[in-house]
Parts: C-alpha cells; sequence; structure tokens
C-alpha cells in the first residue's frame, strides 16, 4: 500500500529556512511524479513544486529562486529545500505521488488532480 509521509514543519523566523522531507513506501519514488502542495486556512491547496522521472523540476511563481524540489532515489524519500521563508509561505506542506503521461504532467503538474498519493501534511509557520 502507497503511503507518504512528511515530516520537517516548524516554526521560524522570516529569512529562515527548513528542509522538508517526504518518506515513500509501497512504492518506488523514481517510478512517480512528486510534488509538494501547500494549503493555508481559507485558501485552495496550491502546488510549489514538482519533479519528474528524470529530475526535471517546476515550481511555482512564487517559490523560484527560493525554493528547490529533489529525491534520493536510495533513501526513496522527496525534500523541499525552502530559504528565505517570508510569512506569505506559512501553510500545511503535503507530498504528493503520480503516475499520468509526462506531457500531461508537466501542463497540470500544479493542479492537485494529477496526483494519485497524498500525506497528511506538516506545518510550516513563518513569522515576521
Amino acid at each position: 500500500q502507497a503511503q507518504l509521509v512528511e515530516s520537517g514543519g516548524g516554526s521560524v523566523q522570516a529569512g529562515g529556512s527548513l528542509r522538508l522531507s517526504c518518506a515513500a513506501s509501497g512504492f518506488t519514488v523514481s517510478a512517480y511524479r512528486m510534488g509538494w502542495f501547500r494549503q493555508a486556512p481559507g485558501k485552495e491547496r496550491e502546488g510549489v513544486a514538482g519533479i519528474d522521472t528524470r529530475s526535471n523540476s517546476l515550481y511555482a511563481d512564487s517559490v523560484k529562486g527560493r525554493f528547490t524540489i529533489s529525491t534520493d532515489n536510495a533513501k526513496n524519500t522527496l525534500y523541499l529545500e525552502m530559504n528565505n521563508l517570508t510569512p506569505e509561505d506559512t501553510a500545511m506542506y503535503f507530498c504528493a505521488a503520480g503516475r499520468i503521461p509526462g506531457i500531461a504532467w508537466a501542463r497540470n503538474w500544479y493542479r492537485p488532480t494529477a496526483y494519485d498519493y497524498w500525506g497528511r501534511g506538516t506545518q510550516v509557520t513563518v513569522s515576521s
């Protein structure tokens, strides 16, 4: 049974950094298209970053240059390195995995519907 478990969230001041981890079990991360999403209270879930099976990555404009998505295939784990955090980054962060075809994923990586498996999330809070 596929399972994703996020960790690494916490509270930091603006300008700080965090590294989120997403440990996968029941499937191989390298064979799936993976993504990070976030959801703030009262807002829709939004795509933050995605990575395909060839390690090509895509980012939301709001995080480009600050966040980096990566995988460690040996550990079957997905990561999100977050730097220069702002209060606007405060949200619950979720990792997700999907197997839609590459072209379709590249066009829809930021949509929750592009993914089949989800973790339960880890909270990130950034104070000013």
